[in-house]
């Protein structure tokens, strides 16, 4: 049984936690515990939204969430050795649910709060809770359906530097300061409500700047952050670029499962955890490797489907108009015609947009060179339906 770092109390919320977590980036964020490289050590995780959605047939919870609040992170934990320009080698070793909450969530969200990749066709918020036996998940609420998840991290990096830190803020206020106006946001601002900073007490000096400055967790970054890679599973190797003395590792937004482009944004199979990692250190690797983002190699451990019905998605709009090689729409389209088609089948749109998001779906550029299209393709395992689904 490795260590475990951040214990969680699920009938306590992220402020009362014997070890606080954090819901801001900021390189001034103690770590709350120091391990030797290949330590082995684990992190309890509550979920992202810290139990504001509750497994009842409600869907007010998800209409009226508060994403200040979000992510609700494990960590930091420094690994002794690591210096900036340094690779953090991450192994995730295994990953579980806690025995309190065996069960899991996927949500849209309406489009006055978050949204999502279809929030201009499903503007309303909507919910499925989904139980767990073993590897399995089903809902009361998508009825037909049970899948294997593929368990991993919605959200893993290390702590930016405070150049980092300035560099992402900048950037991403000059885009929101485009379309000040727009609904959902182009991007998230810092926002000191809600700013949970660890061992740094809202009684602290630096608290109120800290908050003030901290980056939401909202995206993904260069140092990884909330990447949402249902593939960086069990048995994957992360290499991550380290900013921060120690590298300061957190990591959260555990998902049971999740298709590719989790689209209705609160769209994979949401859960509290935990997850046991391992971190070595390669000396200088950022240059020696010219690592710009973080690169992993997937783990073996995936559900095994042979058959899928694919649907296709180009970019053309709903209007006509074409458009030049735009893979956002094309998979846009791929995604509602997977929605259409599953409406044939006794599913709501909602429900398909629901399962689209958190069944193990597989999403890809298929092709990006034949002018004017883009093509983009939607992937759904056939075997999750209890009953077909192919034309016939």
């Amino acid at each position: 049984m490795p260590k475990i770092l951040s214990p969680v109390d699920l009938s306590v919320t992220r402020f009362d936690q014997a070890v606080p977590g954090h819901n801001r980036w900021h390189p001034e964020i103690p770590a709350i515990d120091t391990v030797e490289p290949g330590e082995v050590f684990r992190l309890e995780c509550l979920d992202w939204l810290d139990g504001q959605i509750k497994n009842n047939d409600d869907p007010s919870d998800v209409r009226d969430v508060d994403l200040s609040v979000a992510h609700v992170l494990s960590g930091p934990v420094a690994v002794r050795g690591a210096e900036p320009g340094d690779l953090l080698v991450v192994d995730i070793l295994d990953i579980g649910t806690l025995p309190d909450m065996e069960w899991g969530f996927t949500g849209i969200f309406a489009r006055e709060n978050g949204g999502g990749f279809l929030t201009d066709v499903f503007p309303e918020a909507a919910k499925a809770i989904w139980d767990f036996s073993g590897i399995y998940a089903t809902s009361r609420h998508i009825p037909g359906v049970r899948f294997a998840g593929i368990t991993h991290p919605g959200l893993i990096g290390c702590a930016p530097s405070h150049e980092l830190l300035a560099k992402w803020n900048a950037r991403e206020q000059a885009l929101i300061d485009t379309a000040p106006d727009r609904v959902p946001p182009l991007a998230n601002p810092p926002v000191s409500d809600n700013a949970l900073l660890g061992q740094v007490s809202s009684g602290s000096p630096d608290y109120a700047r800290i908050a003030a400055e901290g980056a939401r967790t909202v995206p993904p970054r260069e140092h990884g952050g909330n990447c949402d890679i249902k593939n960086l599973s069990r048995g994957s190797r992360l290499y991550l670029p380290v900013y921060v003395p120690g590298g300061n590792l957190s990591v959260g937004d555990l998902h049971f499962s999740q298709g590719d482009g989790e689209i209705s944004f609160c769209g994979a199979i949401e859960m509290a955890g935990w997850i046991d990692l391992k971190a070595e250190v390669i000396k200088g690797g950022v240059e020696r490797y010219a690592i710009t983002n973080p690169i992993f190699k997937p783990g073996p451990v995936e559900p095994h489907y042979s058959e899928y019905l694919v649907f296709e998605g180009i970019s053309v709009d709903e209007n006509g108009e074409q458009h030049y090689l735009d893979t956002n729409l094309a998979y846009r389209n791929a995604c509602l015609n997977a929605i259409s088609y599953l409406q044939k089948f006794g599913f709501t749109p909602e429900q398909a947009y629901l399962l689209m998001s958190c069944a193990p779906i597989e999403g890809r550029i298929s092709g990006i060179v034949d002018v004017p299209n883009a093509c983009c393709t939607l992937a759904i395992p056939t075997a999750i339906f209890e009953t077909p689904i192919t034309p016939s």
